[in-house]
């Protein structure tokens, strides 16, 4: 095992991060009001035993990060009070805070902090309530998003992951068993990015409970739009570092590590599929009017004013097939799953550029035509994302990535702030794959960072979104990666 679990892995680096975390801190916060975690095998009825269990000065409470297998500082890392990494911890504050009494004196709901309708996604004690009694424990609400929140509930396997290793000849494959039936006994298996966006997407998208979903009329009282993009809102919240020892535990060799590119293309796939499948629901409409949640903001939120020679602020969008005036399905996910859907299969490619125009073509018939498509186009979306979960990817094809994401037919379709928002984001998680690869050095990668920066503060303000301004941002920065090909 290695020494020293402060070394040795391929960090992605943090600094890059710095003009994002402006932007996403809100969203970190408040993210999504969403369904109780995504159980594992064995789950069923499992106790929760609270932050509190974690935090042993001999288990993730130390102040250092000089752990020999892990860091040992994970509770100061969750707890960081002012980077997206402290955001799960502050969940519950930031209800008590004055937006959150705006946004609640808006809705009606009473105060903020013990509403069942922000508690389902800003406390792990709320998404427990939720649950109805199926899971089981007593988690102080102060506790915010904590643990095992994403980790699972800790009851079963709590006592075997701090029993610790080393009563056998062969340590590391010692660890790699007991993770394995750690796995078993209810804890999340996060380094598979299906189980992983599982867990993420119930609570930073929506889901289809009660008090699970952030509705137009929750983001019309002040709630934040949604924001999400797997690979790198993990890479925010990381608290641990991947080196021989976390190889040999979650992967079952030393050399084994997180395949970033895989986790955006596996992200991006449950996103749209999310989307679709709540779209088919009754969270598809909201009284007599169609759920505006689900469509494209800036359709619709622009100056509105009378004139005699109108200007026309919005762009002409290729992939949607629809007649002016009426608002777009919001498919940032769709536009960013085109691009990664020909590397990983170019037969599904073909299938989802025709089931998606035939969507965007239902949205203007009636509701019944939507709703058979959005259905269709699940299927292809979730045949993608078994794609996407089988394959490895390399440095190279982070590389074609890019190249799809900027490519004309892809790049025309960034009309709308968060198609934008979702394309930095990935040609962001690609550049670190590359670092994380070898295939890109963390020199040459820090001198791209300007025209990342700049790409991101072209969509930092949603009122300021200049469609040609990003666009060009972002073809300097993806002109600057491919002269490192």
């Amino acid at each position: 095992m290695t020494t020293n679990a402060g070394s040795g892995r391929g960090d992605r680096p943090w600094a890059a991060f710095a003009a994002l975390a402006s932007m996403l801190f809100v969203l970190a916060l408040a993210a999504v009001v969403a369904a109780p975690p995504a159980r594992s095998q064995g789950e069923s009825g499992a106790r929760y035993t609270g932050v509190a269990s974690c935090a042993g000065s001999t288990c993730h409470g130390r102040m250092e990060g000089d752990g020999t297998v892990v860091r040992q500082d994970e509770l100061m890392k969750w707890q960081e009070p002012s980077t997206p990494g402290g955001a799960h911890s502050r969940a519950w504050a930031v209800l008590s805070n004055s937006r959150s009494r705006f946004i609640a004196q808006n809705l009606g709901i009473g105060d903020a902090a013990t509403a069942p309708m922000c508690l389902g996604c800003h406390s792990t004690k709320g998404a427990i309530d939720a649950a109805g009694g199926a899971m089981r424990g007593t988690v102080p609400i102060e506790d915010g998003v904590g643990c095992e929140s994403c980790h699972g509930p800790a009851g079963g396997w709590i006592a075997s992951h701090y029993a610790g290793v080393g009563t056998n000849a062969d340590p590391d494959a010692e660890m790699r068993q007991k993770h394995l039936a750690n796995l078993s006994a209810g804890l999340k298996k996060l380094e598979d990015p299906v189980v992983r966006a599982g867990v993420c997407v119930d609570c930073h998208f929506g889901s289809a409970g009660e008090g699970q979903f952030v509705t137009h009329r929750i983001m019309a009282a002040g709630h934040p739009r949604i924001s999400f993009e797997l690979d790198l809102f993990s890479s925010l919240q990381a608290h641990h570092q991947e080196d021989a020892d976390y190889g040999w535990r979650k992967f079952g060799a030393p050399a084994g590590r997180t395949d970033h590119v895989q986790m955006w293309a596996v992200g991006q796939a449950t996103a749209i599929e999310r989307s679709l499948s709540l779209f088919q629901s009754r969270r598809g409409t909201e009284g007599m009017f169609p759920e505006f949640y689900f469509l494209d903001c800036h359709s619709c939120h622009r100056r509105i004013f009378d004139q005699a020679k109108p200007v026309k602020t919005s762009l002409g969008n290729p992939g949607r097939n629809l007649p002016e005036g009426m608002p777009p399905y919001n498919d940032e996910n769709l536009i960013m799953l085109a691009a990664a859907a020909r590397l990983a299969s170019p037969a599904l490619a073909d299938q989802l550029a025709a089931r998606t125009a035939a969507f965007h073509k239902a949205m203007a018939t009636d509701r019944a035509s939507a709703v058979k498509a959005a259905a269709e186009l699940s299927q292809t979306v979730a045949a993608l994302k078994s794609a996407f979960a089988s394959r490895g990817f390399s440095g190279t094809d982070a590389f074609a990535m890019v190249d799809a994401i900027s490519a004309k037919a892809i790049s025309d379709r960034f009309t709308d702030y968060s198609g934008s928002q979702q394309a930095v984001m990935g040609v962001d998680t690609l550049l670190n794959a590359m670092v994380s690869s070898g295939r890109v050095t963390v020199g040459a990668a820090a001198g791209i960072r300007g025209d990342i920066d700049r790409a991101y503060t072209a969509v930092k303000d949603p009122n300021a979104y200049k469609p040609a301004d990003f666009q060009t941002a972002l073809g300097s920065a993806v002109r600057s990666i491919r002269a490192l090909r």
